[in-house]
């Protein structure tokens, strides 16, 4: 279930809200400028299909925001619990930072926490199969996909470079929770 928790920078212990309803997380990040959105493929999706087949399901959603936000580029990222590069690639993006272009990310499947610094507040955005975080360029910002990622998510760049993180050297990304690894059922 997607969710939303606020907190007060100074009380990483406690929440002030909690949301859950994907409406009530997206008007509350709006109010901020983050966009929240859920997509329904076109298509179904099976298991390890390709990048091609991933895009081709979400195309008209995709093409909407490369027209609306100036993107140029989109590609899939996937992790799985046993990749062997996992500790490395979760503590790369586990340090609060910055872009200098919106960070545009919708999961395909599975999820991922991105956590936002805005002001006074920290807004903890856990983000499931089909919702679209689009977190604007310049806002403070980190991401974990717990100990044992499991995602599939698509990726929308305007700098056809990619991911270009300027960390900020602040260690409040440290106090605050990380991502719990999924429970199976």
């Amino acid at each position: 279930m997607s969710r939303l928790r606020i907190y007060d920078e100074t009380l990483p212990a406690t929440p002030a809200a909690v949301l859950t309803a994907p409406t009530d997380i997206a008007r509350e990040l709006g109010k901020v400028g983050v966009r929240f959105e859920q997509w329904e493929a076109s298509a179904p999706i099976a298991p390890g299909a390709s990048q091609d087949e991933v895009i081709a399901a979400y195309r008209g959603d995709i093409d909407r925001l490369m027209r609306d936000g100036g993107y140029q580029s989109v590609d899939v990222i996937s992790l799985a619990p046993d990749h062997p590069d996992r500790a490395a690639l979760r503590s790369k993006f586990l340090g609060e930072h910055t872009h200098s272009e919106d960070e545009v990310r919708f999961f395909v499947a599975g999820s991922g926490q991105f956590t936002l610094h805005i002001g006074d507040k920290i807004y903890d955005v856990l983000c499931e199969a089909g919702d679209l975080i689009g977190v604007p360029d310049g806002t403070p910002h980190w991401f974990d996909m717990s100990e044992s990622p499991n995602f599939v998510a698509i990726r929308l760049f305007t700098n056809k470079e990619g991911w270009v993180a300027n960390f900020t050297g602040a260690d409040i990304a440290e106090r605050f929770p990380r991502m719990e690894p999924a429970t199976r059922s």
